[in-house]
């Protein structure tokens, strides 16, 4: 509730709800449907990262990170992925996202701060590379759904094997 007596827009936001757009999220990560996916960020302030494995908490403005993309960044890397001039996903990988563990954290200003688990099983020429972790939102409530402000994905992983980078979405 609100100080003034009326359910606020991020009160009235369920777990379910929440748990539904990530779900769809994956879905659509899965299915190499990456403009889909794209769409669902903020067009403007979106962002994504993914922190190196030794220094999962620093900060991105300081510190080297596997992905530290802005919408622009973001843009050019899924038209690179869909061209199919990607060389380390040509072909494409075949992956299965599994998210759980879903929590509503909080806010901050007028996004909701969401955590979860995650494992994503990437197979790619016969072998299956388990990518474990977690996620870490700020999303925007809009029009019934939401806007991704900031997604962070923070490998557990020691080291990044057999190959040593990331070439599709986590």
């Amino acid at each position: 509730m609100a100080a003034d007596g009326h359910t606020d827009a991020l009160g009235a936001i369920t777990r379910q709800q929440v748990e539904d757009f990530l779900f769809a999220e994956a879905d659509l990560l899965d299915s190499w449907k990456l403009d889909e996916w794209l769409a669902l960020f903020d067009e403007e302030r979106g962002s994504f990262f993914i922190p190196s494995t030794d220094a999962p908490d620093a900060d991105p403005n300081t510190s080297l990170y596997l992905i530290a993309d802005d919408m622009t960044r973001l843009r050019t890397r899924v038209e690179q992925l869909l061209s199919g001039l990607t060389w380390a996903e040509n072909p494409k990988s075949r992956t299965n996202h599994m998210v759980t563990n879903v929590r509503i954290a909080g806010r901050e200003g007028e996004a909701l701060l969401v955590r979860a688990n995650f494992v994503v099983f990437r197979m790619r020429f016969q072998n299956v590379d388990p990518y474990i972790g977690k996620y870490y939102y700020k999303l925007l409530p809009k029009d019934g759904t939401f806007k991704i402000l900031e997604r962070r994905a923070v490998l557990d992983l020691e080291a990044l094997r057999p190959h040593g980078k990331v070439s599709f979405i986590v």
